[in-house]
């Protein structure tokens, strides 16, 4: 089977298409319970690319049909050696080379400009949970990558949440959060607690558990964060935010965010939870998860599905969503391979 690989042209009306379909048609296999990505969605991530992020983008065809997609992420101010690969390959054509054609036009992408390591993930399935095909972590073994972290994904059924439960949870979290008081708001963020939020952002990736991925933490400041509501916005995508300043200070110390990416109104997902090292202990991290539920809930009625996705050894954060309500669904491999001396793709 003769398989081409190009760099896809998102002017490429005909090309985009094909990659489009292809997106969708592994998603309805791989994670058939998400929502589809939707067309507009699709098209608003292409036209509206992400700060501060470099994408490169390519489609296999055989004998003109699209049966491949990569999306390959370089991050242009923090994780200069790093690159994350997103390989879609179409159900019908896997087991076929498309995978490995994709991955060495990947690989040879990253090294070209100088970066070290390819990053991405793969689906597997739980003890008890939803059987999921593991083809993916095969496939990364076999390019040479090995499993960094473990990622577990929680879904809460919105319609069937202990309603009394959650109050109560509330209640006794607000207990011990005294001294501390409610912001909250939909699409670009305060003015006023901009640089808060953007600091607390930028310690996601030091505070929360990385297995043995190489990867530091982002540069977060506040014309990043304007750019990330901008582009937000762009897309479509509607953002709800709790947070909770410190009475004392005037300071934001905690915020959570759940995301709506604009395709449905029935599912979300929960994003950042982060609360400043030095005003932990006062159930913040329950507060502003609890109280953005409820404010989302108010804004989005037709809301059945949330989820999220942890690390396995996150004990912390795991604990707060079960007590909501959020139950494992399936395992999410984060693959790491170091390109380190390894000859290009197309040498090899």
């Amino acid at each position: 089977m003769d398989i081409a690989v190009t760099p896809m042209d998102p002017a490429d009306d005909k090309a985009v298409e094909q990659a489009y379909q292809i997106v969708e048609a592994v998603l309805a296999a791989d994670v058939p319970d998400f929502p589809p990505v939707g067309r507009q969605r699709f098209l608003a991530e292409l036209r509206h690319p992400w700060p501060a992020t470099a994408f490169e983008r390519a489609l296999a065809t055989v004998d003109g049909e699209g049966v491949g997609f990569v999306v390959i992420e370089m991050p242009q101010l923090d994780n200069l050696d790093n690159a994350e690969v997103d390989l879609s390959v179409h159900p019908e054509h896997r087991r076929r080379g498309v995978g490995r054609a994709l991955y060495e036009y990947a690989q040879d992408v990253i090294q070209s400009v100088g970066r070290k390591r390819a990053m991405g993930m793969s689906v597997e399935t739980l003890p008890g949970g939803a059987v999921r095909d593991e083809a993916g972590a095969g496939f990364a073994i076999a390019m040479g990558a090995k499993g960094a972290l473990t990622d577990v994904r929680r879904r809460l059924d919105v319609t069937s949440v202990d309603e009394a439960g959650l109050e109560r949870q509330l209640a006794a979290a607000w207990e011990r959060a005294a001294g501390y008081s409610l912001v909250q708001w939909r699409g670009a963020t305060p003015e006023e607690i901009i640089d808060d939020i953007a600091y607390l952002d930028g310690r996601l990736l030091t505070d929360a558990p990385m297995g043995e991925l190489d990867w530091e933490a982002e540069k977060i400041d506040a014309d990043r964060i304007r750019a990330i509501d901008a582009v937000v916005a762009a897309r479509g995508r509607r953002r709800y935010n709790t947070a909770v300043r410190h009475d004392e200070s005037g300071r934001v110390v905690a915020f959570t965010t759940i995301d709506f990416p604009g395709t449905v109104d029935w599912h979300a997902f929960q994003q950042i939870t982060i609360v400043d090292p030095t005003h932990r202990g006062h159930r913040l991290g329950t507060v502003v998860k609890l109280e953005n539920l409820g404010y989302t809930r108010a804004h989005e009625p037709g809301l059945r599905a949330i989820d999220t996705w942890n690390a396995d050894v996150n004990d912390h954060m795991i604990s707060i969503n079960e007590a909501m309500g959020f139950r494992a669904v399936d395992g999410w491999q984060n693959w790491q391979h170091d390109l380190s001396g390894v000859p290009a793709a197309t040498s090899a």
